[in-house]
């Protein structure tokens, strides 16, 4: 396997035989082990389930609102890890448009934010209690086009981690981009993920 700048471990359907793939992206502290469990609840078959695993059990040090320069190095390190992991299996023939990106809390704000920047047609982009990264008042003046892909985003309206006000902006620039996006506030659930996200999740592999 060609070389990754991140461990990643597989489950599911093999991708030279799998219809789609989805990349699921571990939050602050947990593990590529424990996002895996994500592909039993789902039950879609034929996806190949691929998960990147930090370093130090952290995409990056300080929160996802702190001044981008203050989570660099590691933010640009994580970045390149999902173009790696994409990369990859779009070498092993798994075209874009088949891949979908998924990711919980700090795993969220990656993918968003590597979505963003790296803007086409994915076959999905989920962020359970995540947003586009930065401070507010940050540029989003991202280049490419999403092309239709379909994109949800659930997140609590009550989460300490994110704020509410986050998670709207970030479907106004993702809808700015060509994103399909579906954006449910769930009253009071806190820093979880519930089976109505789940499902919306699952119907985005089914449509691959």
């Amino acid at each position: 396997m060609t070389t990754m700048s991140s461990e990643v471990i597989r489950a599911g359907t093999p991708v030279g035989t799998a219809r789609a793939a989805m990349i699921l992206v571990h939050g602050r502290g947990a593990s590529a082990e424990g996002m895996l469990g994500l592909a039993d609840a789902f039950e879609v078959d034929g996806i190949a389930f691929v998960a990147p695993q930090a370093r130090s059990g952290s995409w990056y040090p300080q929160s996802f609102m702190a001044p981008i320069a203050q989570n660099e190095p590691h933010l640009s390190k994580a970045l390149k890890t999902l173009s790696d992991v994409v990369a990859d299996l779009e070498r092993q023939g798994m075209p874009a448009e088949k891949i979908a990106l998924a990711g919980f809390s700090q795993g969220a704000c990656l993918a968003l934010e590597f979505a963003a920047r790296n803007a086409r047609r994915f076959g999905g982009v989920v962020g359970f209690s995540g947003g586009l990264i930065g401070p507010d008042g940050t540029p989003r003046n991202y280049a490419g086009s999403l092309a239709g892909t379909p994109v949800f985003l659930g997140c609590s309206d009550v989460d300490f981690h994110i704020p509410l006000k986050r998670v709207n902006e970030s479907t106004k620039v993702l809808e700015a981009l060509g994103g399909n996006v579906t954006e449910i506030i769930y009253p009071g659930m806190g820093h979880t993920i519930v089976q109505d996200e789940i499902d919306h999740a699952k119907a985005i592999l089914n449509g691959l």
